[in-house]
């Protein structure tokens, strides 16, 4: 839910590390008590309540270092508040949570909706460690339609809807997205090619071939009026109208046939069954729910998993599993009301939201987010018919999707203490950096780093490097290992000294042998970094997998047994390093072959460049022009020419 500064509380001057919101003026105030020195627990809270207002408002609590424990909201500041200024009758969690308050920031809103509003964006700006917190956070992909140009363009769109056109979703992955493009280029031949490529056709692409598009980049192949035929057709289609549209091919099908016009029924055949695999790929498609988002919870052993549905006009656009970090003792009605308000807090919600569990507030939560939709959002529980069929279908889901995220995790748990096992770790490494290089004679170098915890592969965290160093040998492999470690471990100590915010590695893997091994060592004890374990991972004998040779300081190099799960764990981690370091490598290199002098030069946009390079027919003939021939193209002024003039002519 995406807070405008209408409707968004100002908290004035944050402490450090806290986001501050936009928005609001006179209307709210913030509330601040400091704790007295190292004071902490029911005496700060206590102190704190004397200045609260009976409002409705968001409150945060703060431990001794500013850090923010946690994040709530209340109808009443002063009577939720309250209850914090004794241990009794709260949870473990809770009393934990009190015991470590050192200060309260209090911030009054409008309503009970605002404060809620406030409350979904502060947790995930702030992650506090006793909220309930979603952990994914990407944005949902789109199928577009654009109208910015006379022939529209079917496309995937993710992020901020700036195009002007027809948007439909969300679906659940980009998988889904792209076998439904798939099936409707085949079903209404609409182009997909960006505007530059149509422009510049002077024959129809592969794409016509292989039937997929009609060709309307080139004059003589479909007309406008038959292209907008076929936008209004897939327009409908998506709009769940597909039985019409159906419908409507099958007769002019038959008429063609009718009409001994063989080859083109086949054309209308070939786009039915298309239609017909899209409708196969989205699953169950239910006849009572036009719209809806069906969200179902399931808790087991300290974990979650919550399985959110997506049905739109009428049709199943997919799902996807959610595995949100817990707060201790968590209910089913508190984690998923939190979720609700962090998934939506940047995501449209669907007009009818399913539900497997009620949850606290629910009148307060549809007004948040009928406010930010725009539209009237309702929230149901339903107990039969179809609605709790679906319901109970996103539940097995939930459940099977747990069950294997658990016993993923317990996998990885084996795995991890079988690497601590083999280089004598002191205790099971909650994060692995493996690091490796690439490049071509010391062109395009790069370096990257993958991470590696508990719950498998942390993409998110991985790193790419750009050789800096100009003084390094072409191909000189340990004086870039050198200059990766040393960025990377001198940030790490300038950001996180005290080893708290859990970005230090417990065991750092390098790509290599004794040398490697020699040349990072000697990086960590320059930066005096003596608490990460190092192993260098050489290939072995003929370079063969299973045959890995393992180096660290102070022990003879060894390997471990052939068939060793933990030494396979180790080769698809170095694997995924290499995998990752080459194609970081080829996208810069890829990057430096497309580069063009003329990007370089202050002024040169992409109207200009292309006004350029049509005039002289490349960026060389641009460097050999003089300035009157430069100041000849449109766009180009006598400044601008004795400026690209005097780019080129510099020694």
């Amino acid at each position: 839910m995406d807070m405008t500064k209408a409707n968004r509380p100002d908290l004035a001057p944050a402490l450090p590390d806290t986001p501050t919101p936009m928005g609001f003026e006179e209307e709210g105030a913030r509330f601040e008590m400091e704790g007295c020195g190292k004071e902490t627990g029911t005496e700060v809270i206590a102190r704190a309540l004397r200045t609260l207002p009976d409002g409705p408002g968001v409150y945060r609590m703060l431990d001794a270092k500013g850090e923010v424990l946690y994040v709530g909201k209340a109808r009443s500041l002063k009577k939720r508040v309250v209850s914090y200024t004794r241990y009794d009758g709260h949870t473990s969690r809770i009393k934990r949570m009190i015991s470590a308050t050192a200060s309260l920031i209090a911030v009054v809103t409008k309503s009970e909706t605002e404060a809620l509003l406030l409350e979904s964006n502060l947790i995930k700006r702030l992650k506090p460690r006793y909220n309930v917190l979603l952990r994914d956070d990407k944005s949902f992909p789109y199928i577009l339609i654009d109208s910015e140009h006379p022939y529209p363009r079917l496309r995937k769109h993710r992020g901020a809807k700036g195009a002007t056109g027809h948007y439909f979703g969300p679906f659940a992955s980009a998988g889904s997205v792209n076998r439904t493009l798939n099936q409707l280029q085949k079903a209404f031949l609409l182009r997909t090619c960006n505007d530059s490529m149509f422009d510049s056709r002077t024959r129809p692409c592969l794409l016509y071939q292989i039937k997929k598009c009609c060709a309307p980049c080139v004059e003589g192949y479909v007309t406008k009026e038959a292209y907008d035929d076929l936008r209004t057709e897939a327009t409908a289609f998506l709009s769940g109208k597909s039985t019409r549209i159906q419908g409507e091919l099958a007769k002019a099908m038959n008429a063609a046939a009718a009409d001994f016009d063989y080859e083109r029924a086949a054309v209308f055949r070939d786009r039915i069954k298309a239609l017909t695999q899209v409708q196969a790929h989205q699953g169950v498609n239910p006849r009572g729910v036009t719209e809806a988002d069906v969200i179902a919870l399931h808790m087991q052993s300290g974990q979650a998993c919550v399985q959110v549905f997506f049905f739109r006009s009428g049709q199943n656009w997919g799902n996807k599993a959610y595995f949100p970090r817990l707060a201790g003792d968590a209910d089913e009605a508190e984690v998923l009301s939190a979720f609700i308000g962090q998934f939506y807090d940047t995501r449209p919600p669907a007009r009818l939201l399913l539900l497997s569990h009620e949850i606290g507030d629910a009148e307060v939560m549809e007004a948040a987010l009928t406010e930010n939709a725009g539209h009237k959002v309702a929230l149901s529980v339903p107990a039969r018919g179809e609605k709790r069929e679906l319901v109970t279908d996103a539940l097995r889901n939930a459940r099977e999707s747990l069950a294997r995220r658990m016993a993923d995790s317990a996998a990885q748990s084996r795995l991890l203490d079988g690497v601590a096992d083999a280089f004598d770790l002191p205790d099971r490494p909650a994060r692995i950096e493996v690091y490796d290089n690439s490049h071509i004679m010391g062109t395009d170098a790069v370096g990257a780093m993958i991470v590696s915890g508990p719950e498998g592969l942390m993409k998110n965290q991985y790193r790419k490097f750009n050789i800096k160093n100009a003084d390094l040998t072409p191909g000189d492999d340990f004086g870039m290992m050198k200059e990766v470690l040393t960025r990377r471990f001198t940030r790490l100590m300038k950001e996180d000294p005290d080893r708290e915010k859990g970005g230090w590695p417990d065991l750092v893997l390098i790509d290599g042998g004794a040398g490697q091994l020699s040349a990072t060592q000697a990086v960590f004890d320059e930066l005096g970094v003596d608490d990460v374990a190092l192993v260098a991972v050489a290939k072995g004998q003929e370079r063969d997998a299973g045959k890995e040779v393992f180096h660290m300081s102070g022990r003879p190099p060894f390997a471990l047994p052939h068939r060793d799960p933990t030494l396979y764990f180790l080769q698809r981690l170095r694997d995924e390093a290499h995998r990752f370091a080459i194609g970081t490598h080829r996208a810069k290199r890829a990057k430096t072959q497309m580069a063009n002098p003329l990007d370089e030069i202050a002024g040169i946009g992409p109207s200009r460049k292309r006004a350029l390079l049509a005039h002289f027919g490349s960026a060389k003939a641009v460097s050999r022009a003089g300035v009157s021939d430069l100041q000849s193209v449109e766009g180009v002024s006598k400044a601008m020419a004795e400026k690209i003039y005097g780019h080129f002519q510099e020694p």
